[in-house]
């Protein structure tokens, strides 16, 4: 069978597609479009498969496209379970998986589309919102501290896809240091869950130090 196939960037987006395939086991090719959000080749090859023309975009052996992280993960686990990248639908954290995941692409993962581009939806405002959406980022990022228990991982008990979503976007803005100052328990997640055997190398190809 042929290899899944990843459309990414290194460091971007497409890491959380990326460490979600490293888990499970799962061969990929990576095809690396840096300058997607331009015109030029990049953007062609990405648009061909995804008209959004954003990553991660993954297209399964049989030709499906999956361009939603949390559709990814939510696959690839349902394709692996032995993998553990989310507890089973019987589960008793289930549930709790289900909210945090679509928390983190709903709440979290858009303010970096306006962040990133804030001249793009205010042109005559472009650093007052940036710093703005900077502030809202970072009062759900304490929010989302506030409800952690006392276990080593976001769900308490062992290790899953939250664990790789919160260590992959504390890179991001406000970055590591602010999550070490702040969300101490998110820090303490972040570094173990990219010391994990099946993490480390991800990490280290998107965020070499």
């Amino acid at each position: 069978m042929a290899n899944w196939k990843l459309f990414g960037v290194r460091g971007w987006g497409s890491t959380l597609a990326e460490g979600a395939l490293a888990w499970t086991g799962t061969p990929f090719e990576f095809d690396e479009v840096e300058g997607f959000d331009r015109p030029g080749p990049s953007r062609e090859r990405l648009i061909a498969v995804n008209p959004l023309a954003r990553v991660p975009t993954l297209v399964a052996p049989n030709g499906e496209v999956l361009t939603e992280s949390a559709a990814i993960v939510l696959r690839l686990a349902e394709l692996h379970p032995e993998a553990k990248l989310a507890p089973p639908t019987d589960h008793p954290g289930r549930t709790a998986f289900l909210n945090r995941l679509i928390w983190f692409v709903s709440a979290v993962y858009p303010t970096f589309t306006y962040r990133d581009y804030p001249e793009r939806w205010a042109p005559d405002a472009a650093e007052q919102l940036a710093e703005r959406v900077d502030a809202f980022r970072q009062s759900l990022w304490r929010q989302f501290e506030a409800q952690l228990g006392d276990g080593p991982w976001t769900l308490g008990y062992e290790p899953s896809a939250l664990d790789l979503y919160v260590t992959i976007m504390s890179h991001w803005r406000p970055r590591r240091a602010w999550f070490a100052a702040n969300c101490p328990k998110l820090h303490a997640i972040a570094l173990s869950a990219e010391a994990l055997p099946q993490l480390a190398p991800v990490m280290q190809r998107n965020f070499p130090a």
